[in-house]
């Protein structure tokens, strides 16, 4: 999501994908997820329309290795470990 570029108006939002080469502005209407944030990766589901805008169906975002989800920050790694463990 290039920095900058996120609009907001009420449950709709405006932003710009990018991979510094192209650019291409994206629609949306629907609740983001708490991983989204300018400067980060996102993954959009949807069409592109006439103008040349992407208007999403889903947005995704993508976090990096280090990411640990909030039910797991305060546990240690051998709790965390056991809880992995249990959901395979």
């Amino acid at each position: 999501v290039k920095p900058g570029s996120v609009h907001k108006q009420d449950m709709a939002v405006e932003f710009v994908v990018t991979d510094t080469q192209q650019e291409v502005p994206v629609r949306y209407v629907g609740l983001l997820p708490d991983l989204f944030k300018e400067g980060r990766g996102v993954v959009a589901q949807g069409r592109l329309n006439e103008q040349g805008e992407f208007v999403a169906s889903e947005v995704l975002a993508k976090h990096d290795e280090k990411y640990v989800p909030r039910e797991m920050k305060d546990m240690t790694s051998q709790q965390a470990k056991a809880v992995i463990a249990e959901t395979k």
